[in-house]
């Protein structure tokens, strides 16, 4: 296609740039200047693609690319920053609440303190209110209370008292039922001995001999090995000495023996004999609340 119809002004631009571009190899070689001004547009691209626009374009991208790596660096730099800003931040705020905590924390002792110090005075007050009324009310009048007045058991001359009871320790002998009905003319009976302490105490009073035996409240005159006390209740346990009792010989009545031998103890000397033989025996007379102290002869 022709370009006989181009304006003059794209014909001036065209030979600026080939005035300016200098010298060209024989594939561009410069047409003479009495040519036709005829130019073919294949022709014209190869002489646009010289040297000079690239460089032009390299320098444009060259700059853009120095444009962005600044934009990137800049960018990172200020995200990189920005939690640490964000950081001090936090901790800027968590320091002011926490004083704002240890302000109302004071203001909250302080408060405390002061109704302390109030309440200690309005009690102080009431104490001296108190006293002052205890100072002036008369004194009560205490009347003593009457409490029954229980006498002291004492027991008749030759009786020893333990707990509730005074014993008597014969010093003449009788069979078994003499014994009993002694005792009983004397307000008494046998003596009845449950505990340990009862037994010792009675054992006490014992002189020792070669065979001292007394009569006491226990017998199985009744029924053979039921051994009973004299008020009717049955033995529970007892003091026997060791193969006792055994019913020798018709043997219903019990003794305690008290001899030389030191062997031989209080909660072991219960023996079984005959109810006729003579012994000196034990009485015993219960000693309530009011009871009389004396022993009818």
């Amino acid at each position: 296609m022709s370009t006989t119809g181009s304006s003059p002004a794209c014909e001036g631009m065209y030979s600026k740039l080939i005035d300016d571009e200098g010298p060209y190899d024989d594939f561009n070689r410069r047409p003479d200047v009495g040519q036709a001004h005829s130019v073919s547009p294949v022709r014209l691209i190869p002489r646009l693609s010289g040297p000079g626009p690239y460089r032009f374009a390299t320098i444009c991208l060259a700059t853009l690319c120095a444009i962005l790596l600044i934009a990137i660096i800049a960018v990172t730099a200020h995200y990189k920053n920005k939690p640490q800003g964000s950081g001090e931040a936090t901790s800027e705020i968590q320091k002011q609440t926490q004083d704002t905590n240890v302000t109302a924390l004071t203001a909250s002792i302080s408060k405390l303190q002061q109704e302390k110090d109030q309440l200690q005075k309005e009690n102080d007050e009431l104490l001296a209110k108190l006293a002052a009324k205890i100072t002036t009310k008369a004194p009560e009048v205490i009347k003593p209370t009457t409490k029954a007045v229980v006498a002291p058991i004492v027991c008749p001359m030759d009786w020893h008292l333990f707990n509730n009871s005074c014993y008597f320790i014969s010093r003449t002998t009788r069979d078994w039922p003499e014994s009993q009905s002694y005792c009983q003319s004397q307000g008494a009976h046998l003596a009845i001995i449950h505990t340990a302490e009862e037994q010792t105490f009675l054992w006490n009073l014992l002189p020792r001999g070669h065979w001292n035996a007394y009569w006491f409240g226990i017998s199985d005159e009744q029924t053979e090995d039921q051994w009973k006390w004299v008020d009717g209740t049955p033995l529970v346990g007892g003091f026997w000495e060791v193969g006792e009792p055994n019913n020798h010989i018709d043997e219903d009545c019990g003794y305690i023996v008290k001899t030389r031998v030191m062997e031989r103890v209080a909660i072991r000397s219960w023996y079984d004999a005959p109810c006729s033989m003579y012994w000196p025996f034990i009485c015993e007379k219960e000693m309530g609340a009011g009871a009389s102290t004396s022993i009818p002869h």
